[in-house]
């Protein structure tokens, strides 16, 4: 399994809490939630189906993933 560079040691994660950004999801998570890429960092996204695309807000990165919600408007 490819070790993404973002989890090492002074390497920031390709997203931020609060950014914005158009994802495709990819596969359903343990928990059911959408799972989507950005930058190799897994996205996961409540509600969200395999094959939908969508704009997610990030609301929480952490070290290995980050959480986004659904963009509505």
């Amino acid at each position: 399994m490819e070790t993404a560079v973002y989890s090492r040691p002074g390497v920031t994660s390709p997203v931020q809490q609060g950014e914005r950004y158009h994802v495709k999801i990819e596969d359903i998570g343990r928990q059911g939630d959408g799972i989507a890429r950005i930058s190799g960092l897994i996205i996961f996204v409540p509600g969200a189906k395999i094959g939908e695309e969508m704009d997610v807000s990030i609301v929480k990165v952490v070290r290995s993933a980050a959480f986004a919600e659904k963009v509505t408007e």
